[in-house]
């Protein structure tokens, strides 16, 4: 083989192969959109399922209002959210809210047996899941695609080409801080 073939069958490799790493982040930040787009779903449908909750709950007239108002008012800022830090914390503010709603209602006993009320409390239960579900499923694509973009030779391709970090959907802190928190059991 002369060396001007070798040189041309290396040079269509190097190019095959930043072609691959190009591809490589469509393809990643394809699956970003994508569950994200997941994450979206699940928070509308959430988010639909809120004035249903609060309907029923409405014809108990001594049930706090001021818990009803959290739970509207995080509801409005999830809607009202557009990037994926405001999602966050949009998220967490409803799921704090929702908490206090729900341990609220433990006080209510006609409450806590109306069917409407426990078939909602059920479906959000279940979207909460989906929805945690969804976002570990999106942290884990947007953590394979920023390590790509930190790695070489792919960083030359994502400069080139404006591939830029994606942001976690993480926790606020004040949910951190109850997830590592272990329940309280007295055996007295």
């Amino acid at each position: 083989m002369n060396a001007g073939l070798i040189l041309l069958i290396v040079l269509i490799a190097i190019i095959g192969y930043f072609i691959a790493i190009y591809n490589g982040f469509v393809s990643l930040n394809a699956r970003i959109e994508s569950s994200l787009s997941d994450i979206d779903v699940l928070l509308k449908k959430r988010y639909n399922l809120i004035p249903a909750l609060i309907e029923t709950v409405k014809g108990y007239k001594d049930y706090e209002s001021s818990t009803l108002q959290k739970v509207v008012e995080a509801r409005q800022m999830g809607l009202n959210a557009k990037s994926v830090e405001d999602k966050a914390k949009a998220n967490s503010m409803l799921s704090s809210a929702l908490k206090g709603f729900f341990a609220l209602a433990e006080s209510y006993p006609e409450l806590k047996a109306n069917q409407n009320f426990l078939e909602l409390q059920k479906e959000l239960s279940q979207i909460e899941e989906q929805i945690a579900n969804s976002r570990r499923y999106y942290n884990a694509v947007v953590r394979d695609y920023n390590a790509k973009i930190d790695s070489f030779p792919d960083l030359i391709i994502a400069k080139k080409f404006n591939f830029n970090k994606k942001d976690y959907f993480e926790l606020d802190e004040n949910e951190k801080s109850q997830v590592n928190q272990m329940p309280k059991i007295d055996f007295s």
